[in-house]
């Protein structure tokens, strides 16, 4: 047993010092122990291999048990704990940081404050206002990130999604360090690294229409960067039955759009220019069809500006207007759209 002991630290260090990621780690670790229950039930007793590692399975048998056990309850702990933040950050706001600016703000938000469309009136409205993004992913990562950074002082942040390896060519918010974590969570340590003077509120879970509108209720702002057709469905509606301002982006391949829904505001809502879900194969998602790794930093840092400019006052937003970018050719088009009188979501407004 001391031999596997030596070999299993030897695995560990090696990736340490080749900084392969702790999953991959215990992966090896995994195959080194199936290879040597593989020599004690596939060799004879008395055989020298056999007896340099034990001898007998039932030793190693009992060990992974115990490591088993030991993963699966952390597993559950970190699950219930999670859960529970998550329901906790639902029902028990943070607090809003409001009052004036420390001189370290000033210092951070000098750029914003010089600039005359917004001054120390617009980065006082960013302080106190509350915007919610639904998805860490693709999109969310650099809207997040930008939220974050511009000093908006309450950021919720919901997602039910673990970091992959396949995530990190374009969700620039996550690191490899963090694959396996809830992405939630992901984001928030990468928040408060870029800037500590702001709140995030974490949501650990699937949004479903059960808890969308009371969800939206506590936020000024919405930001939808979900990747899916019946999930902005839902966005869209619980935002026209909250009143809420949705600033929506899709991207696909190469291309991608952003608008601002809003129907209180004049603005049509998304069933007002998508009324039906795409014919299957129409709308692939990203695991599907593929998307080059810069499109979501695009469209996610625009979804942020024009949220910057809706907070703050400043410039032209998208509402009642949309934006279709083709990365592939470097061409970008402005549309204009308008709401229908007769639209199943809005139509009553």
């Amino acid at each position: 047993m001391m031999l596997v002991m030596i070999l299993g630290a030897a695995i560990w260090g090696l990736g340490i010092a080749l900084k392969t990621p702790v999953q991959a780690r215990f992966y090896m670790l995994g195959l080194l122990y199936v290879a040597v229950l593989f020599v004690q039930f596939a060799l004879p007793d008395g055989h020298p291999l056999r007896e340099s590692l034990g001898g007998s399975p039932g030793q190693w048998l009992v060990l992974g048990g115990l490591v088993a056990a030991i993963l699966v309850y952390r597993s559950i702990l970190g699950r219930v704990r999670q859960r529970a933040e998550a329901a906790q950050a639902v029902h028990d706001p943070a607090p809003v940081q409001t009052g004036p600016f420390s001189p370290v703000e000033l210092e951070r938000y000098a750029r914003h404050i010089v600039l005359r469309e917004v001054g120390g009136p617009g980065q006082k409205r960013l302080k106190d206002a509350r915007v919610l993004v639904v998805g860490a992913g693709g999109l969310g990562s650099p809207a997040l990130l930008y939220l974050g950074a511009a000093g908006v002082g309450t950021i919720g942040v919901i997602d039910d999604d673990k970091v992959s390896l396949s995530n990190l060519q374009r969700q620039i918010i996550h690191t490899d360090a963090g694959t396996g974590t809830s992405k939630v969570f992901s984001a928030q340590a990468a928040i408060a690294a870029v800037n500590p003077h702001v709140t995030v509120r974490p949501y650990d879970r699937r949004l479903t229409a059960a808890i969308a509108e009371d969800l939206f209720a506590d936020y000024g702002l919405i930001l939808d960067g979900s990747d899916s057709f019946e999930t902005r469905q839902m966005v869209n509606a619980a935002a026209v039955a909250t009143g809420k301002p949705l600033v929506a982006g899709a991207i696909t391949q190469w291309e991608g759009q952003l608008t601002i829904y809003d129907p209180a505001g004049g603005a049509p809502c998304l069933s007002c220019l998508f009324p039906e879900a795409p014919a299957d194969g129409l709308a692939p998602s990203c695991a599907e069809a593929g998307v080059i790794g810069a499109l979501p930093g695009i469209i996610g840092s625009a979804m942020a500006l024009e949220a910057i400019k809706e907070i703050t006052g400043a410039g032209t937003p998208l509402r009642g207007a949309m934006l279709l970018w083709d990365g592939l050719d470097a061409d970008a088009r402005r549309m204009t759209v308008r709401r229908r009188a007769d639209c199943p979501v809005c139509g009553d407004i």
